[in-house]
This record gives structure tokens, sequence and C-alpha cells, in this order.
């Protein structure tokens, strides 16, 4: 993850000096509430004030909008989530290496304003939508500003740094009070990946290769309990030696006098953008001395892919986008 240094600190700064007026509002929304009665599942109710408590992913009582009408996600986890379960953000963070929204997520965040990037938010420019709940994560330098961001309106940290992707989505649901839907959708979710684990016939536990191809090299991704590791895990797909085990980072980049460690039955292949993206950088991968060499370049098994949804920090959408393109390589 990039680290916010000078930038933070600016971004401190001119949170300071927000226009009284939008913090006054902001802070009102959220001191209001009132008394709430005892519940169960981190969350209860105050019918009165039309404002729920929830239990954040540090332990704290935050109280939220029953409804909420305004919100921002300061994640790529929350953003999913959030559209997912109906929602459309008023302001969302910019994808990983992207100007925009993560590409995959494009089609479906509408006119969500960009209002932070993954290293900080722009706090001065997010207090102007006057949101009235704001839910982030810690795969994102927000983490470091709740603070701040709870003098704007209501934040809710969802998750903590490697949470699981449905349990982050679990609380990103309970926040936005749609906890029933979320559990609905990891339903269905587990029923279509038990069926595609099925019809994986000939391909049950091939060896799936997960790479990301930027400035001439591979890098590993989607090691771990991520929602990429996750899902190639429950559907019996082994990894590569070099892919097993927890990453040190968001990604691993590998040298291409080792190309030979990316290899496998399967190779799924992407960048940080879409489709297109990585057609164009497998075109050049393709001229790299020894990616001619691999296994599943000569059998054909390399699957270009829309790398920003595997590339991405988890949530439904990306998990959905990673099973069905291994449906749709793999499955006879």
């Amino acid at each position: 993850m990039p680290r916010a240094s000078q930038p933070h600190r600016s971004a401190v700064r001119r949170a300071a000096a927000l226009p009284a007026a939008v913090l006054a509002a902001s802070l009102a929304l959220t001191a209001c509430g009132g008394e709430t009665t005892s519940g169960t599942a981190g969350a209860t109710a105050d019918k009165t004030a039309g404002t729920r408590s929830v239990t954040d992913a540090n332990g704290k009582q935050v109280t939220v909008p029953a409804a909420p009408k305004k919100v921002v996600t300061l994640s790529e986890p929350t953003l999913d989530a959030a559209l997912t379960l109906g929602f459309k953000p008023v302001g969302a963070t910019a994808g990983r290496g992207q100007h925009g929204v993560s590409t995959y997520l494009a089609g479906k965040a509408g006119g969500a304003e960009i209002v932070a990037t993954v290293a900080e938010p722009d706090l001065e420019k997010l207090a102007t939508l006057q949101p009235d709940l704001i839910l982030v994560d810690e795969t994102v330098g927000a983490k470091r500003v709740l603070d701040k961001l709870q003098g704007i309106a209501p934040t809710v940290l969802t998750a903590k740094l490697n949470e699981d992707w449905k349990k982050a989505f679990t609380a990103t649901a309970d926040a936005l009070n749609k906890k029933p839907d979320a559990e609905k959708w990891l339903g269905r979710f587990d029923s279509e990946v038990a069926t595609t684990k099925t019809a994986l016939k000939g391909n049950a536990g091939a060896v799936t290769s997960v790479v990301r191809w930027q400035d001439g090299a591979p890098s590993i991704v989607g090691k771990g309990k991520g929602h990429v590791g996750a899902s190639l895990a429950a559907l019996g797909l082994q990894r590569p030696a070099n892919q097993q085990g927890e990453s040190a980072g968001h990604s691993e980049p590998v040298s291409l006098e080792k190309l030979d460690t990316i290899d496998g039955d399967w190779l799924f292949f992407g960048t940080l953008g879409d489709k297109a993206a990585g057609q164009k950088a497998y075109e050049e991968a393709k001229k790299v001395p020894n990616f001619g060499q691999l296994k599943a370049e000569k059998q054909g098994h390399v699957v270009v892919i829309e790398g920003a949804a595997w590339n991405s920090a988890g949530g439904p959408i990306a998990a959905q986008t990673v099973l069905d393109n291994v449906k749709s390589a793999l499955a006879r």
C-alpha cells in the first residue's frame, strides 16, 4: 500500500480548516440518536431518533443512521459491498493505480465523486458532500484519520487489515442495516461455488497461478485468505509453490529470471485495469524470453482477466468475478 506522509499531513491540516457550517451540521448528525437499547449481533436500534448503534472493528460503539441516504465509501471493499446491497455512494475512493473507481465497479458506481486515494482522503472535499455515513477499513490510509472523519459524519471502521472478505462484507452490511441481505447473498455465492467445484471435472485440483503484469514483469497476487485465495481454495484448486501461504504485501514481484515459478496448469493474467488492459499486457508478455516456454502458455491455458477485480482489496462483486472467470475457463 502506498505510504501517506506529507500529503497525509496536509489533508489533516485542511480538515482543521473545514467550513464551520459543514462541520457543525456533520457533528450534529454524529451526536444525534440519544439513548439506545441493548441488543445482539453488535447492533442496537433507537426507533425514535432513527439511529442504530453498531460495533466497529476496533470494538467501539458508533451511532449511525438506521436508513443512511448519503454514504461515502473510502475503500474498495466498502464500495463493493455497498453496491452489492443496492446503495449508490455519493463519494468513493479511486481504485489502485486508477483515477476513478476501480474499473470492475465503474459501471455500477454511477456518479460517485472521488474523494480519496488508497493513501489518503481529501477531507475538505469529502465534507462538502455532507454524508450521513462514512465507511472505511484498514486497507486504505484513511484509517489513520478516523477522528477527523468522525467530525464530518458517523464513521464505521468495518474491518481490520487482512480480514476475511466475507466477514468484512457482513460488517459493512450491518453498518448499512442490510445484514440479512448480505447473508442471503453469501448463501447463494457458497452454493454456486459448490456447483462450480463439481463442474471442474478434469480440472479438479488444477494448479492455478494468478499474476498481475506491470512494468514488463509479473507480480504474484491473490495469496492467503483474500477473495481470490479463499475462492480458489474453496473450489479445490491448488497454487504454485511460491503462491502458497500469506502474502508479504498486496503483491509480490517476480524477476524475469524466475518466470517459471509463475507457471501452472492454468495462469490467470491481468493488470490493475480492465480486461482490455490485460490483453495488451499479455501481448507484451508473449514477447518476453521464456514466457512461451510456460506450460500454461503452451497449452493455451492463459486466461486474460479483468485484473482490477482480482487485484482489488476484496468484496462480493470481486469474488463473484473470480468465480465467474474460473467457471468460464475450467468448468466442463
